[in-house]
C-alpha cells in the first residue's frame, strides 16, 4: 500500500505517528511510506529581494526542523519512509500531492476542533478532505 503521511511537527503529528505505529496494519515492508511537510511560502516582496539560493536553503531548513524527530521516531519503530517538502498553502499542496502521487490512503493528525469552528476558520483537515479524491485517516 502506497501511504502518504502528512505532518506539521505539532503535537496532533506525535499522536498521528504513535496511533500508525501502534496499529498492526500499518507498519511493515509492504507498505511505501511518504512523509509530506509543507512550508508556508515566503511573502512575494521578502522573496523577491532573496537570491533563490537562499530562499530555497531557508525552505529546506524549515523543513528538516520538522523531519528530524520524525526519521529519528521512525527509525526506532524500524520504518522506513521517503521524506518530501513542498511550498505553499497547506491544504491545497496536501491534496494535490497526494492526487498526483495517486497515494492508496493518506495519514494526517487533526486538531479536533469543533464544527463550529471550523466554520469559522476552516481546517487543513476539512480543506484536504474537500479537494482530494484520495482516502483520509484522520487521527484526534
Amino acid at each position: 500500500m502506497k501511504i502518504l503521511i502528512a505532518v506539521d511537527g505539532s503535537s496532533f503529528t506525535k499522536r498521528m505517528l504513535a496511533y500508525l505505529t501502534a496499529h498492526d496494519e500499518f507498519p511493515g515492508r509492504g507498505h511505501d511510506y511518504t512523509v509530506l511537510h509543507t512550508v508556508p511560502p515566503v511573502p512575494p516582496r521578502a522573496a523577491a529581494v532573496l537570491d533563490k539560493a537562499t530562499l530555497d536553503g531557508y525552505y529546506q531548513d524549515e523543513a528538516e526542523k520538522v523531519f528530524k524527530p520524525i526519521r529519528s521516531f521512525l527509525g526506532k519503530q524500524g520504518l522506513e519512509a521517503k521524506f518530501t517538502y513542498k511550498v505553499g498553502h497547506a491544504a491545497e499542496t496536501i491534496a494535490a500531492f497526494a492526487e498526483k502521487g495517486k497515494y492508496d490512503l493518506m495519514v494526517m493528525g487533526s486538531h479536533g476542533h469543533g464544527s463550529l469552528t471550523n466554520l469559522v476558520m476552516g481546517s487543513v483537515a476539512t480543506k484536504v478532505l474537500a479537494k482530494c479524491s484520495v482516502p483520509v485517516l484522520l487521527v484526534r
